[in-house]
């Protein structure tokens, strides 16, 4: 692909996996140069019981959306994020359910297919365009003020995600206090009692303040 330039990309239509939602349920679409900012100051505005001011950024890039209060509140929101952009659209959930409680939230993963069509850098070489076709996974979360059905599979009540982190909490504190114990009462490998003691010679046993006698000097004869 030395010889070719991406020219452009074409994402083909996902339809929506959450069937049944009102016409005027508000699409958070997350892109790699979106700003977290401004994509949950429109969401907040369309779901917080709070009349907003000024002009705030649509879910389309470039978009001006004016909101009002009352009349244009939502009681649900939909997020997608597609390939490198499903880690910020998750953590866009994330911060909406911490703003706004008792949010019931759907998941669903997908795959889209995203066309990329290559130019060739010398088109008079006799090169021709080419189209490669890609598998690219995509996520869809909705969030909900009302209940949801439970039995579909994604699905997470209020709540569910502070009760998962502060048991993750426990049980890694659990383990750091098991191996500190571990730590302080084990032994190291091959370690054995008065292991470390010096090898030099052995002390020769006599009287207090008696004289060590040399080695290798015969007692008991006058030189």
């Amino acid at each position: 692909m030395e010889n070719y330039r991406k020219a452009r990309t074409v994402e083909e239509p996902c339809p929506c996996p959450f069937p049944d939602l009102p016409s005027d349920t508000p699409e958070v679409r997350v892109k790699d140069g979106s700003k977290i900012r401004n994509l949950l100051r429109f969401a907040l505005s369309r779901m917080e019981d709070k009349p907003a001011s000024a002009d705030h950024p649509g879910p389309h890039e470039g978009s001006e959306v004016s909101v009002g209060s009352g009349e244009n509140l939502c009681r649900q929101i939909v997020f997608t994020g597609v390939g490198p952009s499903v880690a910020k659209a998750i953590t866009c959930v994330e911060i909406m359910k911490r703003r706004v409680h008792g949010l019931h939230q759907h998941t669903k993963l997908v795959y889209r297919t995203v066309q990329e069509v290559w130019e060739p850098l010398e088109p008079e070489a006799g090169l021709d365009s080419l189209t490669v076709s890609r598998n690219v996974p995509s996520i869809w979360v909705l969030l909900s003020k009302d209940l949801l059905d439970k039995n579909q599979p994604g699905y997470q009540a209020p709540g569910s995600f502070d009760a998962l982190w502060a048991q993750a909490l426990i049980e890694e504190a659990a383990t750091v206090k098991h191996g500190q114990r571990r730590k302080r009462g084990g032994t190291g490998a091959g370690r054995t009692e008065g292991a470390g003691r010096g090898k030099g010679p052995r002390k020769q046993p006599g009287r207090p303040g008696e004289p060590r006698k040399p080695f290798g000097h015969a007692g008991g004869g006058q030189d």
